[in-house]
């Protein structure tokens, strides 16, 4: 049954349309997952669920380990072929947290299986992806979006699924710190208190429960620290034998390239990391005076304006060197521009 949507929040009469249209659901999001991706799935999960609707939750490689405890009651799985493989033809498929296909992992292969695809997402739309769906580059998250779904529509998420939503809001605000932050966001955040999450309590599983293997890998990274384009460009980089040696995770660098920030001086930060298969990703935030989904669209990837990213498939060494001279040439370029 759909349930009567407030007039103030028209904007998610698409959603709701779509949500309509289908009996059975299969959500998913970005490759590897964050808190905003994960907090989108489990208020959207709620959603569906409070709507008399199926839902599966399914990504394309597990939770991160320290994410964990996000979904504490194991409702996200990962993809198996041999389990999910019937599932595509009866389900919808819900994108959160991106509108590119290409980041999605092995989740891309069941796209021309599903009744439909549909993203929910509030980055910059990527230029080349064939996607459609709702796209609010002002909100400050996925997560944000789906809590205003969740309060457009009167359903009261469980404490399990408001806890992860909150995790996701303040994840991709930076705890209430990022240019995306506005009323809108201490508006749900504030609701979400309501329900019952704890705010320290989400923040200690952010912030204060790290690994002594993460500090080791944090300390190797920042050595790598350089201070480039007369002193408003900071790059660090992330070898795989950083990993070996620190004991670290991938992971665990997620917001390593935000430190070189607090300086008054830097504009932009990159952060080239390799995972422990060798596979490259390179990491771009900036202050606002550049931006970095634009940089990142050239090469592949996406984001918003101060955050974004791309992969690098030609592996660490070319990302070093031709691939970093170019990201570095655009930073100049807006730069010099002034945005």
């Amino acid at each position: 049954m759909r349930p009567k949507i407030h007039s103030a929040v028209k904007m998610f009469e698409s959603v709701f349309n779509f949500i309509e249209r289908h009996g059975a659901f299969i959500l998913c999001t970005h490759d590897p997952a964050d808190p905003d991706g994960i907090g989108a799935e489990l208020a959207m999960a709620g959603i569906l669920s409070a709507m008399g609707k199926e839902c599966r939750i399914i990504n394309a490689s597990p939770v991160p380990d320290n994410f964990r405890f996000m979904d504490p009651d194991k409702r996200i799985e990962t993809w198996d072929g041999d389990s999910h493989n019937l599932l595509p033809e009866k389900s919808a498929l819900l994108i959160l947290d991106t509108s590119d296909e290409y980041n999605i992992g092995i989740m891309r292969g069941i796209l021309k299986r599903v009744a439909e695809a549909f993203v929910l997402d509030h980055h910059e739309p990527a230029p080349q992806t064939a996607l459609t769906g709702l796209n609010d580059k002002t909100a400050s998250s996925t997560s944000e979006l789906a809590v205003e779904m969740a309060r457009a529509a009167n359903i009261a998420l469980d404490l399990y699924s408001a806890a992860a939503a909150y995790a996701g809001i303040v994840f991709d605000t930076g705890f209430f710190c990022y240019s995306k932050t506005s009323r809108r966001t201490f508006a749900n955040a504030l609701h979400l208190t309501e329900q019952g999450v704890v705010p320290y309590h989400v923040y200690r599983e952010i912030n204060e429960s790290a690994s002594t293997g993460a500090l080791l890998l944090h300390k190797r990274v920042f050595s790598t620290l350089e201070i480039l384009s007369k002193g408003r460009v900071a790059v660090q980089v992330l070898r795989r034998e950083d990993l070996e040696i620190s004991g670290g995770s991938f992971e665990d660098a997620e917001n390593f390239i935000n430190e070189p920030l607090r300086s008054k001086e830097i504009a932009a930060s990159v952060l080239i990391k390799e995972n422990a298969e060798g596979k490259v990703r390179c990491s771009l935030r900036s202050k606002g005076t550049v931006n970095v989904s634009k940089i990142a669209q050239n090469f592949g990837g996406g984001g918003h304006i101060s955050a974004a990213g791309f992969k690098c498939p030609q592996g660490i060494e070319y990302a070093l060197n031709e691939m970093l001279y170019q990201v570095i040439k655009k930073i100049e370029a807006q730069l010099e521009k002034g945005l």
